[in-house]
């Protein structure tokens, strides 16, 4: 698999480094590592990332996982989830946080960014309705909190329906005392993170492997 930079005959990962942007040598180091984790199974399956220790202690866990057979991050319009990932589609999810090269247009730039908020998005709503809802960010402020001994699950609770209330207000501008807030939208989610930098800071490291280290 080392070899695979002379080996331009083999179609299937020229496909895979055109979907992706990997390189020859990049996608040969992440086939390791799928091996590794898949105990050279054909396919990878959710109990199989119970041997990432350092995923095991991430308060966001489940949501990691579950972003990795989520059908909305193969780039193929699907939807729903699967409950094994073949080698490509491991591939695909992990392009995700791959940095955007230095030598790109603003409009890739922007392409780019829009993936990996995208992404971020899906990894939130989990119904997959196109909005995260206040109980989707309430489990995720809980899970965020889970780790301080010192936080009551109704305190989790009050910060997360404060911080939608602020969402809220920013999103949709003066609401009526009798209007209700649906959630967040992607649109929303866009303009909320208008001035956030994601695009080289969303980066994987629990793979015993550093993302940032990926970019051509």
């Amino acid at each position: 698999m080392g070899a695979l930079q002379s080996l331009p005959g083999q179609p299937q990962y020229a496909d895979l480094a055109e979907k992706t942007g990997f390189s020859y040598d990049q996608i040969g180091v992440l086939h390791k590592r799928f091996n590794q984790l898949s105990h050279n199974e054909e396919t990878l399956r959710r109990d199989h990332f119970n041997d990432i220790p350092d995923l095991a202690c991430n308060p966001i866990r489940s949501q990691i996982i579950e972003a990795f057979f989520d059908r909305r991050n193969f780039r193929q319009n699907g939807e729903g989830t699967v409950d094994e990932i073949g080698f490509e589609q491991f591939l695909v999810v992990m392009s995700h946080f791959k940095p955007p090269s230095l030598h790109i247009t603003d409009d890739q730039r922007e392409k780019i960014r829009k993936e990996k908020l995208r992404f971020i998005f899906n990894m939130h709503d989990t119904d997959n309705d196109g909005t995260i809802t206040l109980e989707e960010y309430r489990h995720v402020v809980e899970e965020l909190l889970s780790l301080s001994e010192t936080l009551e699950k109704n305190t989790a609770k009050s910060i997360a329906d404060a911080a939608m209330l602020e969402v809220a207000s920013i999103s949709m501008g003066h609401m009526e005392p009798d209007e209700f807030y649906e959630g967040i939208t992607f649109e929303h989610f866009l303009k909320l993170l208008a001035e956030f930098e994601i695009e080289s800071r969303m980066n994987i490291r629990f793979l015993k492997m550093d993302t940032t280290t990926l970019c051509k």
